[in-house]
Order: structure tokens, then C-alpha cells, then sequence
């Protein structure tokens, strides 16, 4: 087992960390694009945004395939195999001549770019020690978050100077350049046992989490915060396009690192939420997303940034409750139930634009603002509803008078 802070710790851990980089880059590397893809080819911003949202719902469907294949075949030949393909797709697109070919090699590229997601995780516990798999899981995220940073920055700025083309190549070659890297310095696997793969019992599994209020609605919880949060940035990317803005790809990518501020609300949630109630987390969280949309009503840049900032830690606030929230309440299976609400995440994130689509067409951003406050009281009465499920089990267990952590509302 590796261990903590040894030279094959840093090799792992920075290897895996290069991947979710080039993972998240390249999932995301389109959003800045989307009023260049109107422009370019006469389409609505519901069709341009086809090349976030298609991706996004294969990659959801693919989830539930790669983590009990890796099971039985390996970890390291999945990550390879599906890594290489999503480079591959990124040069492809390059040179796509059209449209339909575009969104074609996007969903492709959304089947394989899961096999890391799906499995990184699961090679760490496989070869990590326990304290150096804590160590290394925070590492690991921080690279999902500065890829999709860095995946939207070069696109747009790329793409300001020699077109949207050019953005997917470049994307591309360092995508091949972080895959090099990574197939050197990742250690070969030691832990790993193989496990007979049982399709059967995996439905089975899927099947009671489904089944269990407690899990299911922690779901739709981050589905719907995700189907907010993801697509108001593919929205307003053609609200700060046009005028009065006029902003460029290159300034619309920078509009993205306002997702920093909610990587630090993601670090900090933990601390702050403690042994309080989760569920009331959540809602707490869905009410900072909806403060900072409204927010974005005020027509001066420098308010919608503001807006756009605040966003930022309300989302990260609630996902990071909500998925905390299924792994701690899975009754066994819990690579299913991550695998559960991952699904749900990333399906909220392929549905939001065809949502919110009617919205624009409606009223423009204030019809986008509407649509999405509409969603997220929805989303706000189902974390509610958990709420009412975890006093239920509370209220089951022995009464405990000195110590109170989930006050009444």
C-alpha cells in the first residue's frame, strides 16, 4: 500500500490529479464557445448548448458501466483506454464540418470521458493507505476544479484569437501531452483484486438505493442544483455577448473563475455545517444560489460578477452537503450510491438547457432568472423533505439530552 507523502504517493497522486485536469478540461471546454456555435451555423442557444448537455448525459449514463467493469477487469487499462479517447475527440472536433458532426463527436466523447471519474476514486483504495488516501482525495478534487477552469479559460481565449476550431486542437494537444505524463507516472496496480462482474447484482443495488427516500431525494437535490448552476453560465454567456457587454470568448472564459470561490465554500462547508443538519445545509445553500441569480437582474457587469461569484458558493455548498449526505446514508453499495447520484448530477446538468430554453425564448435572461428560482424552490422543498425523514430517524433513536445537533426549524 502506498503511503503518505512517499515518492509514489506524489507520483499517484499527481498523476491522478493531471488526469481529472485533462478530464474536466475537456468536458467543458465548449461553454465559452456557445455564441460563436450560434453565430457560426444560424442555431439557437438550446441547440449550441447540445454540445455541454448531450456530453454531460452520456457521461451520467456511462457511470453506472465503468466502476463495476473496472471491478473485474482493472483500473488502470480503463483509465488509459477511455483517456486516450477523449483526447482523440477533442482533435477530432477540430476539423468537424459541421454542426451534427460536432455534437456527435461530443457524445462520444461524453461515453468515454467517465472512465476517471468512475474510477480514480477506486484505485486509491485499492493502493493508498487510509491516510493517504485522505490526503491524496483533496488533491484529486482540486484538479476537477482547476480543469474545468482551465478547460473554459483556453477555449475562450484561444478562440478570441484564431477561432473555435483552433480552441479544440489546442485542447487537444495538451490533452495528449497530460496523457503522456500520466501513463508514465502512474504506479502500476498491487492492490487490486479482480471480482466477477455481476450485472444482476449490480441493478440490485441501484435498485434499493432508488427505492430509499433518504438517498433519492439527496439526488434529486444535486441534480436539480446542478441543472441550475451549469446552464445559467451556458445562458449568460449570450446575455454579456451582446450588447451593452460585447465581451469576447476570452472574457466570457475568465467569467469562470468565479467557480474559485466556490471550491473554498466547498473546503470549508464541512467545518461550518459540523454535525448540523444536512439537509437544512442544503437548503441554506439553495438560498445563497438563489440570492446571487437575482443578483444577476442588476444590468452593471460588475453586479452580474458579484452574482455570478455568490452563485458559485451556494452551489458547491449544496452538492457538497448532498453528496456527503449519500455516501454517509448508503445501506451498503456505496460505489452505487455515488455512482446514483453522479447520474443524477450530471443528467439535472443535460436536461437544464432544454428546461430553462423555453424561459429565454420567453422573457431573455429575466426569463432565465424566473426559470431557474422556480427550480431551485422545488429543489429547496425537497431538501426540506429530507428534513422531515431525518427527524423521522432521529425520533427512532434513544433520546440523547445534552446534546441537540439538528435544531428545529
Amino acid at each position: 500500500m502506498i503511503a503518505a507523502r512517499t515518492p509514489a504517493f506524489w507520483r499517484a497522486t499527481l498523476a491522478l490529479s493531471l488526469g481529472s485536469l485533462l478530464t474536466f478540461a475537456n468536458l467543458y471546454t465548449p461553454q465559452p464557445l456557445l455564441p460563436l456555435f450560434s453565430a457560426t451555423w444560424g442555431i439557437s442557444p438550446v441547440h449550441a448548448s447540445l454540445t455541454v448537455s448531450l456530453t454531460t448525459l452520456a457521461l451520467s449514463l456511462s457511470l453506472l458501466v465503468y466502476g463495476p467493469l473496472s471491478d473485474a477487469i482493472g483500473r488502470r487499462g480503463i483509465m488509459f483506454v477511455t483517456m486516450t479517447l477523449t483526447t482523440l475527440c477533442s482533435l477530432a472536433m477540430a476539423f468537424a464540418p459541421d454542426f451534427w458532426s460536432l455534437l456527435a463527436l461530443r457524445t462520444v466523447q461524453g461515453l468515454v470521458i467517465g472512465g476517471l471519474l468512475a474510477v480514480a476514486m477506486a484505485y486509491m483504495g485499492d493502493e493508498f493507505e487510509h491516510d493517504a488516501m485522505v490526503l491524496a482525495v483533496g488533491l484529486y478534487i482540486s484538479g476537477n476544479s482547476l480543469g474545468g477552469i482551465s478547460g473554459r479559460l483556453i477555449s475562450g481565449g484561444v478562440a478570441s484569437v484564431w477561432g473555435w476550431q483552433t480552441s479544440f486542437l489546442v485542447t487537444g494537444c495538451l490533452s495528449l501531452v497530460i496523457l503522456i505524463i500520466f501513463i508514465w507516472m502512474l504506479p502500476p496496480s498491487r492492490g487490486f483484486r479482480p471480482k466477477p462482474l455481476h450485472p444482476v447484482a449490480m441493478l440490485a443495488d441501484l435498485g434499493r438505493h432508488v427505492r430509499n427516500p433518504i438517498i433519492l431525494l439527496a439526488c434529486l437535490v444535486g441534480g436539480l442544483n446542478f441543472l441550475v448552476f451549469i446552464n445559467i453560465y451556458n445562458y449568460i454567456t449570450y446575455l454579456l455577448s451582446a450588447p451593452p457587454y460585447n465581451l469576447s470568448p476570452a472574457l466570457l472564459g475568465l467569467l469562470f473563475l468565479t467557480y474559485l470561490s466556490g471550491t473554498l465554500a466547498a473546503g470549508v462547508s464541512g467545518r461550518i455545517v459540523g454535525t448540523r443538519s444536512q439537509p437544512l445545509a442544503m437548503v441554506a445553500g439553495l438560498l445563497i444560489l438563489i440570492s446571487g441569480t437575482l443578483l444577476t437582474l442588476v444590468p452593471r457587469l460588475e453586479v452580474i460578477i458579484l452574482g455570478m461569484v455568490i452563485n458559485a458558493i451556494g452551489f458547491f455548498f449544496t452538492h457538497t452537503q448532498a453528496a456527503g449526505w449519500v455516501s454517509r446514508k448508503a445501506d451498503g453499495a456505496r460505489a452505487s450510491a455515488s455512482s446514483l447520484y453522479l447520474m443524477s448530477y450530471y443528467g439535472g446538468a443535460s436536461v437544464g438547457s432544454f428546461y430553462l430554453g423555453p424561459f429565454w425564448h420567453w422573457l431573455g435572461w429575466d426569463g432565465v432568472v424566473l426559470g431557474a428560482v422556480v427550480m431551485l424552490c422545488v429543489a429547496i422543498g425537497v431538501a426540506l423533505g429530507l428534513r422531515v425523514l431525518e427527524r423521522r430517524d432521529r425520533a427512532a433513536l434513544p433520546a440523547d439530552p445534552e446534546h441537540d445537533p439538528l435544531p428545529d426549524l
